[in-house]
């Protein structure tokens, strides 16, 4: 059992540097063992012969095993044992025998599982069998003191050192438990809102897609009558703009079903609105208000500057609600979107939204659209999740009159890639917003 033990241990790789409570148990062990040589502190050798250096021999070897009492086992108990027995034969140092209750207590607890039962039984067995031999042979009473101290040395570090080795383990089993708890729970946390998410896109898919579908093929339906006398024109375009921007809603509202079923970010990309596609935007506005609104777009950002994806998103979504708050409560004017890098901030992007301020909403108990005033908690809560900052209230324009202007500022570290032939000096460019000069413009509209 011993050489199995012995071969175990050999296979099992460990570290070799003396921990750091090892090195002062061993020193203060020599330091008192050298002090109680010195004062000749120590019990009679069993033969009377023999300089008295000797006994300090088993103390040096103690004090090795000391040393590599956590990484050696079972060496460490082998030579402790060994110095142990020598130590009584040359003559016993009390600091020899404190040392090797150490040893004992750290082979139970350091050492292999069956090293830790071995070294037990083999403590509690050789301490009855010395208090039982020592009475027999010398029947007497005070035998039962050697027996005593028999114990104290053998059975009491051993039985100490069990005792915190099943706490320890009862812990590292408890720790792992505990772990393996958190991990279902993160399991079921995470089906639970992959279930949802797929739930939220079953619904969207069934009930939003289906109407904005219809839309756009009724309305196109309807663009392929042929044209009144009177008043064809108009309602050609109004159903040209219903018919454009049903099309825009369903190919958002499929990107979000793609979003949400693809939890994982696995799956085919999807396109994501950025701020190239402002333009767009904006002419589809000027499509939309023919009473005398125009919308200008001034981008003054370096040319080829790209910007990381969230932020391009979160832009192109703030400029869309406070172009379509524009459209719904603007008076007649000019509509100006303005994108420019901040002067204090360089590595922040600064959107201005100004519309001509209208009239307060008459309560006239006419329905209201759903959700009507919430897109200013939307553009907020999109600005806040980038730890930007938004503002939105009346202001005074650029020639004193006062206006309804949208502030947004995003942080947006540059990412500068080489970009398209001449896409900067299109993006810099002001689309004035009149209709008369965009007419030529209606064929490029999205189908």
């Amino acid at each position: 059992m011993i050489a199995a033990v012995i071969s175990r241990a050999a296979r099992t790789p460990r570290g070799r540097r003396p921990h750091r409570d090892d090195v002062l148990v061993a020193a203060a062990g020599a330091a008192g063992g050298l002090l109680l040589w010195a004062f000749e502190l120590n019990s009679r050798p069993l033969w009377q012969t023999g300089p008295r250096w000797l006994v300090l021999l088993p103390l040096a070897a103690m004090c090795l095993a000391t040393l590599s009492r956590r990484f050696g086992q079972p060496y460490p108990l082998l030579l402790g044992t060994v110095a142990e027995v020598a130590d009584l034969t040359v003559g016993s140092l009390l600091a020899t025998m404190v040392l090797f209750t150490d040893v004992l207590y750290a082979a139970v607890l350091y050492g292999s599982a069956q090293l830790s039962r071995l070294v037990l039984r083999t403590s509690v067995v050789v301490s009855v069998l010395v208090s039982a031999g020592l009475l027999i042979a010398f029947r007497d009473a005070e035998m039962l003191l050697v027996g005593a101290a028999c114990v104290g040395i053998l059975v009491v570090p051993t039985t100490s050192g069990e005792m915190i080795r099943n706490h320890r383990d009862k812990a590292a089993a408890e720790r792992l438990r505990a772990e393996q708890t958190a991990l279902l729970a993160e399991l079921d946390r995470k089906q639970a809102v992959t279930a949802e998410r797929a739930r939220m896109a079953r619904e969207l898919h069934d009930v939003v897609a289906n109407h904005l579908s219809a839309i756009a093929i009724h309305s196109t339906a309807a663009l392929s009558f042929p044209e009144p006398a009177a008043g064809g024109g108009a309602t050609r375009d109004a159903l040209g703009v219903i018919r454009e921007n049903s099309v825009q809603g369903l190919a958002e509202m499929r990107r979000l079903i793609g979003l949400l079923r693809n939890a994982d970010g696995s799956g085919e990309p999807t396109a994501t609105p950025s701020l190239e596609g402002l333009e767009a935007l904006l002419r589809r506005a000027r499509a939309m208000a023919g009473d005398g609104r125009t919308f200008t777009l001034a981008d003054h950002r370096p040319s080829g500057e790209r910007l990381p994806a969230p932020v391009e998103l979160a832009a192109y979504r703030v400029v869309q609600e406070a172009v379509t708050n524009a459209l719904k409560h603007a008076a007649p004017g000019d509509v100006t979107v303005a994108l420019d890098r901040d002067a204090v901030r360089p590595d922040t992007l600064g959107i201005r939204v100004r519309s001509p301020l209208g009239a307060a909403p008459v309560d006239d108990g006419a329905p209201r659209a759903p959700g009507a005033g919430a897109g200013l908690v939307g553009m907020r809560e999109r600005v806040e999740l980038l730890e930007g900052e938004l503002t939105a209230g009346p202001a005074d324009g650029a020639a004193g009159e006062r206006v309804w202007q949208v502030y947004a500022v995003l942080p947006a570290p540059h990412e500068a890639e080489p970009a398209a032939e001449g896409s900067g000096a299109a993006r810099r460019h002001e689309k004035q917003g009149t209709p008369e000069k965009h007419e030529k413009r209606e064929p490029e509209r999205d189908r």
